[in-house]
């Protein structure tokens, strides 16, 4: 009886794990499709398979864990055959979200992303600091088994470091939004955000297939969206940045044109980096003070009730009901 009991608690715990590798495999594949080669390593402007796994993390628990490092195997393993450098990079994709992980709860992380210090802490303890490991891991890896020619170490670090932290300042923010989306009931909303995604679809293409210098159009299209959608608008839209720059830069067209491939990364991670700053950071803030405004109402009508309820208690006599029609005299 101990022992199916046992099997019967140890299914979903397999269960979850092995859909957090199938997760990551996927985001792996889908981050694959947008690569590039510099330096002789492989890697990418936007890795989603970092933000999926703080996110699971962030949602199922730390038990999950072995799913993201049997998920960064399959990856790799798809790439190229298993050896030690394969397992070493796995195992530093693996340590970087965990301490992610860490990091934010110990700072009282909360999903909802409704406090600016929760999207503070997001980019800084949950992306641009613990990608460092992975960043560095890897890269160290490749540098030990020769595969990176002399002086291809810091390239590729800073690439591996930069498409990590981004799949976490993207890829977080928009799954959390994910788990607690609700569809608008004004006709109005529907209407300002139809309007929203199509000017987001049509600047964005302008500002990347152009030739003009037009990136920073982006920047009112994130304004709106986080002023009046909060992530639930500004996440969506920093994805569709983020993807069609990417697009862009990898294929050295429209602002990118007329630079090399290192430069175009150097420019397309600024600007999905700033980018991500404005929606996130944002948004949170612009929550925070709904939130807080919407507290301020709810206290001013609870005071207002208080009031009326202590109004009222005034205006009753003081002498009981049954004395009301009793004649008074001076004497009382």
């Amino acid at each position: 009886m101990m022992r199916s009991e046992g099997l019967r608690r140890l299914y979903p715990a397999v269960l979850r794990i092995l859909a957090v590798a199938a997760a990551y495999f996927a985001g792996g594949r889908i981050g694959l499709l947008q690569h590039v080669v510099i330096e002789g390593a492989t890697v990418t402007p936007l890795w989603p398979p970092t933000g999926i796994a703080v996110t699971c993390l962030l949602v199922l628990g730390m038990r999950v864990w072995p799913g993201i490092g049997l998920g960064a195997l399959l990856v790799i393993q798809s790439l190229s055959p298993l050896d030690v450098v394969g397992i070493g990079i796995a195992a530093g994709n693996t340590l970087a979200p965990v301490c992610a992980c860490l990091l934010l709860r110990r700072v009282g992380f909360r999903l909802e992303l409704d406090r600016f210090r929760d999207g503070a802490a997001l980019v800084f303890l949950g992306g641009l600091a613990p990608m460092l490991i992975s960043a560095t891991v890897g890269a160290w890896m490749l540098e030990s088994s020769d595969s990176l020619p002399d002086g291809g170490f810091w390239t590729v670090w800073w690439t591996w470091w930069a498409g990590d932290a981004m799949g976490v300042l993207v890829i977080t923010p928009l799954l959390l939004v994910l788990r607690r989306a609700r569809l608008p009931v004004d006709t109005y909303r529907w209407a300002e955000a139809s309007a929203l995604a199509v000017a987001a679809v049509g600047v964005t293409l302008l500002a990347t297939r152009s030739g003009l210098a037009l990136l920073f159009l982006v920047f009112p299209l994130l304004v709106w969206a986080a002023l009046r959608f909060q992530l639930a608008g500004s996440a969506p839209c920093m994805l569709l940045v983020s993807v069609l720059a990417i697009s862009a830069a990898i294929r050295q067209t429209g602002p990118f044109a007329h630079h090399t491939l290192i430069e175009g990364m150097a420019n397309l991670q600024a600007l999905n980096g700033s980018a991500a700053l404005t929606s996130l950071l944002l948004s949170a803030l612009v929550t925070e003070q709904n939130t807080i405004r919407s507290r301020i109402e709810q206290a001013c009508l609870d005071l207002a009730e208080v009031v009326d309820q202590l109004s009222s208690g005034r205006a009753t006599p003081r002498w009981p009901v049954e004395d009301q029609d009793r004649p008074r005299t001076n004497g009382g």
